[in-house]
C-alpha cells in the first residue's frame, strides 16, 4: 500500500507540473484513487484499509484554512473595487522625486498589500497602473511587471492571510495570526520577510534608478468607498484579537470571522452599492475556486501519505543524508526548496515537507522554527525564480503578452533571479541568526 500511495502521489505531482491548469482535477483524482485503493484493500481483507471518505473530509481537509482563504478572497476583491490601492499608487507617483523611486514605491506598496490580500488579486490591481506608467514613459513594461509579481509573492509569506502556504504552515505549526510577528519572545516570519523585502527593494532601486524625473500626469483615482478598507482592517484586527484571546494555534473562529466579514461585504456590495445579483454572482465566480478544490485534494493525498507512514520514512532518509549537521540541514532545506518551488507548485510541496522538516529539527534537538521557517522562506520565495513558479508570475506573463511583450525564461531570470537570491539569502540569514 505504501508503494501504491507513493506512486499515485508522484504521478499527481508530475501531472500538476505538466498540466497546471488542470491541477484541481488532478489532485481530486489522486485523492479519489487513494480512497478507492483503501476501500478495495479493506474489502479484499488484505488489512490495507487505512482511510475512508468521512475521515478524509472530516479530519484531513482543513476547512478552517479554506474558510479563511475564501473570506479573504472576497474582501480582497471588494478592496480592489474600492480603488483605495490605486489611489495610494497614484499618490506615490505624484510624490516621488524620480520615476525610479516612484516605481520602487509602487512595488513596495504592492508587497505590503499582498501581505493581507491574495497575490494574484494584488497583481491584477496594480498591473494597470504599471502598464499605463510605462506606456507614457515609452519604456519596456516587462521589468516593472515582473517586479510586481515577485514582490507580491515575497510579502504573501509574511502573514497568516497572505497566501495558502502561510495558512498551511499556521495549521501545521499551531501558529496564530499574532505568532507570525512574535513567538516565544523572538521575532517571527513576518520580520524575516521584511529583511528580505529591504534587500529586494534596494536591488529594485538599483535596477530602476536610471529613470529620472519626468513630468507625467496619470490622473487621479477616485476612492469609491472606505467600507472594504474597514472590512480588511476588521479582519486583521479580529484575527489578532482571536489569536490573543485563544492563546494558541489557529482557532476555528478565525475562519468563521473571515466568512462573516465576507458575507457582510457582499451584502454591502449588493444593497448599499446597489450592484445587481448578477454582479454579486460574477464576483463570487471570480474567486480562486480552482486553488480551493486543489487544496482539498492535496490535503487528502498528503494526509494519506502521513497516515500510512511515508512521512516518517522520508524524514529518516533526510536525517541520514544530513548526518546530524544542523547548518547543512538548514542550507539543504532552503536551497532545495528554492529550486523545487521554482518549477513545482509550492502548495503540495509544503504540505508534504512541513512534517519532514519538523521531524528532522526534533531529531537534531533544534528549535522547530529554524527548519520550518527555512522551508517556508525557500518554498515561497523560490516561486519567484521562473515565469511559471507562482500563479502571479503566470498572470503577469499573460498580461504582458496582451501588451505585445513576450517574456521568456531568460528575460524573467534577468530581473527575478538576483531578486530571488538576495531576498531568500537575507530572509534565511535572519531566520538562522534568530532561531539557529
Amino acid at each position: 500500500m505504501k508503494s501504491l500511495v507513493l506512486a499515485l502521489s508522484l504521478v499527481m505531482y508530475l501531472l500538476v507540473i505538466a498540466l497546471p491548469h488542470k491541477k484541481a482535477w488532478i489532485s481530486l483524482g489522486a485523492a479519489g484513487l487513494i480512497l478507492a485503493a483503501s476501500y478495495a484493500a479493506e474489502a479484499a481483507g488484505a488489512g490495507g484499509g487505512f482511510l475512508g471518505l468521512g475521515e478524509a473530509l472530516g479530519e484531513l481537509v482543513n476547512w478552517n484554512i479554506l474558510m479563511i482563504y475564501v473570506g479573504s478572497l472576497v474582501i480582497a476583491d471588494l478592496f480592489i473595487y474600492s480603488m483605495v490601492p490605486a489611489y495610494l499608487a497614484d499618490l506615490a507617483v505624484r510624490s516621488a522625486p524620480t520615476i525610479g523611486l516612484a516605481i520602487v514605491a509602487i512595488l513596495v506598496m504592492t508587497g505590503l498589500i499582498s501581505a493581507f490580500v491574495e497575490n494574484v488579486a494584488t497583481v491584477l490591481l496594480m498591473a494597470p497602473i504599471a502598464i499605463e506608467l510605462t506606456r507614457r514613459l515609452k519604456i519596456d513594461p516587462s521589468p516593472f511587471m515582473i517586479g510586481l509579481a515577485v514582490m507580491a509573492n515575497l510579502q504573501g509569506t509574511a502573514t497568516l492571510v497572505g497566501d495558502p502556504p502561510s495558512m498551511i504552515f499556521a495549521s501545521y505549526a499551531g501558529y496564530s495570526f499574532n505568532d507570525f510577528f512574535f513567538i516565544g519572545g523572538r521575532p517571527s516570519i513576518f520580520f524575516a520577510v521584511q529583511v528580505g523585502m529591504l534587500a529586494g527593494a534596494l536591488y529594485l532601486y538599483a535596477f530602476f534608478r536610471r529613470h529620472r524625473r519626468i513630468e507625467i500626469d496619470l490622473g487621479e483615482s477616485r476612492i469609491v468607498s472606505l467600507v472594504p478598507t474597514a472590512l480588511l482592517l476588521a479582519m486583521i484586527a479580529g484575527l489578532a484579537a482571536i489569536s490573543f484571546l485563544s492563546g494558541a494555534g489557529l482557532h476555528a473562529s478565525s475562519g468563521l470571522l473571515c466568512l462573516v466579514l465576507a458575507l457582510a461585504g457582499l451584502a454591502w456590495y449588493r444593497f448599499a452599492r446597489k450592484e445587481s445579483w448578477k454582479e454579486v454572482g460574477a464576483l463570487v465566480r471570480r474567486l480562486d475556486w480552482e486553488t480551493i478544490l486543489f487544496l482539498i485534494g492535496v490535503f487528502i493525498v498528503v494526509g494519506a501519505i502521513s497516515r500510512i507512514g511515508l512521512i516518517e520514512d522520508l524524514a529518516a532518509l533526510a536525517s541520514v543524508l544530513i548526518g546530524g549537521d544542523a547548518v547543512l540541514g538548514f542550507l539543504v532545506i532552503v536551497a532545495g526548496s528554492v529550486l523545487i518551488s521554482g518549477f513545482v507548485d509550492n502548495v503540495p510541496y509544503i504540505i508534504a515537507m512541513l512534517p519532514v522538516a519538523g521531524s528532522i529539527a526534533r531529531e537534531l534537538g533544534l528549535a522547530p522554527e529554524l527548519y520550518l521557517f527555512g522551508l517556508l522562506v525557500g518554498s515561497c520565495l523560490g516561486g519567484n525564480l521562473t515565469p511559471f513558479g507562482a500563479s502571479a508570475n503566470v498572470v503577469v506573463v499573460g498580461l504582458l503578452r496582451k501588451e505585445g511583450r513576450r517574456v521568456g525564461f531568460l528575460q524573467w531570470l534577468r530581473v527575478a533571479g538576483p531578486f530571488t537570491l538576495l531576498t531568500t539569502a537575507a530572509s534565511a540569514l535572519f531566520v538562522f541568526l534568530v532561531w539557529g
